[in-house]
């Protein structure tokens, strides 16, 4: 086969596609060891104490699944005094009545509130200011923690014992949950694992964890804030118009010298379905050029970045020089043995895990997309509304 490469680049270019592969094998804490960040093996220990939690759930247009997550969360085993504030974000559909509705067929009047949120102030987005209207109702009540979560997910009973066991026994400010995202449909099949994947490759865990480490996530459908690391942080206002709320909370809670943690489960689930390529693709695009801070410079850079470590490797396979066909093959074999982790955690087929390259070009397209919506004013887009409009 005609050789894609002259033999002194496809050199170049082998070694560095394959020492950026050994760098993240060996030197990116472990993020690909996704069995050892699995949370599901433990278990609530003992307590004497069980401190008062407020989970708020900001929820617009959520009347799909409002009544499952509702559910889930009266059937928490959590011992200690425990209460939930619905907070509908202006939605369009019944989620307020299905809330409303589901409370008393449940009887659980006083233990359920449906609150509505005032109009969003310029600067916050409207999850975080959905939030924040959340703790204001019950500011009063001086939980211990407040849990966030999503009106799209469903949790098992023993989710909130279990976090709150592990936030007071290692002296945590914030806890969090990377849930289940469905992979049923061929979409989400061949794209889903791989945003998992990319997400813990971005926040290893190890390092979030790390006191004497900057990095800081969690994943924004379960999270566990203890109140006085809200307050230490100035309260959501100090955050108010982030996109990327999740990390941007855990960033704030670390630096402002909180202890920060982040662990997977199956048993909490996302109930939110993609159907189609171009849903993922609108998923990734939301927050992709936030995460590159609008920079043109770090958006041409990370385009690159994509091709030397996804695309790269398997061009290599078709080069002249035997030495840079090994590289790439070392280097495309790094990378499948990574993501299988992740694929197991999904319980999918391995066949997946040698078409990463493929899902890679996917994300780096959703990642331009990204970067042109915000330049037509249109970033952020969630919902109906852009969050991150062009020049914010």
């Amino acid at each position: 086969m005609t050789a894609l490469f002259h033999p002194h680049w496809t050199d170049i270019l082998g070694i560095v596609t394959f020492a950026i592969w050994l760098h993240l094998f060996f030197g990116r804490g472990w993020f690909w060891r996704v069995k050892n960040l699995d949370a599901d093996a433990d278990r609530a220990k003992p307590q004497d104490i069980f401190p008062k939690i407020i989970a708020v759930v900001p929820a617009r247009n959520e009347a799909a699944t409002i009544g499952e997550v509702l559910t889930s969360l009266l059937r928490q085993d959590y011992p200690g005094a425990f209460s939930i504030v619905v907070v509908d974000d202006h939605s369009e559909d019944a989620t307020d009545a299905i809330a409303r509705r589901l409370s008393l067929e449940h009887g659980a009047e006083d233990k359920v509130r449906v609150v509505a949120a005032s109009a969003l102030p310029e600067g916050w987005t409207g999850k975080l200011w959905a939030l924040n209207e959340g703790v204001a109702t019950t500011a009063a009540e001086a939980p211990a923690f407040y849990w966030f979560t999503d009106a799209d997910i469903t949790h098992a009973p023993g989710t909130l014992h279990r976090l709150v066991a592990r936030a007071e026994q290692n002296n945590l400010g914030l806890a969090s949950f990377m849930v289940l995202l469905q992979a049923k449909t061929l979409p989400e099949r061949a794209l889903i694992p791989a945003f998992l994947y990319f997400f813990l490759m971005l926040y290893p865990p190890r390092w979030i964890a790390d006191e004497d480490l900057s990095t800081a996530g969690a994943a924004g459908g379960c999270i566990l804030l203890r109140r006085e690391a809200l307050e230490r942080i100035g309260g959501l206002a100090s955050i108010r118009g982030e996109v990327i709320d999740d990390c941007a909370l855990a960033r704030a809670v670390k630096e402002s010298g909180g202890r920060v943690w982040m662990g997977l489960t199956r048993e909490s689930a996302s109930l939110r379905a993609y159907g189609t390529f171009g849903e993922i693709r609108d998923l990734i695009a939301r927050t992709a050029f936030t995460q590159l801070r609008y920079s043109t410079l770090f958006l041409a850079g990370t385009l690159a970045g994509m091709f030397l470590t996804y695309v790269a490797p398997l061009l290599l396979l078709f080069a002249q020089d035997s030495t840079a066909k090994l590289l790439g093959l070392l280097a495309w074999l790094l990378m499948t043995l990574s993501f299988l982790r992740t694929l197991r955690f999904y319980r999918l087929s391995a066949v997946w895990a040698p078409l990463l390259p493929l899902t890679a070009l996917f994300y780096s397209y959703a990642t331009w997309l990204s970067a042109a919506r915000y330049w037509m004013g249109k970033g952020g887009l969630w919902k109906g509304r852009a969050q991150a409009p062009k020049g914010a």
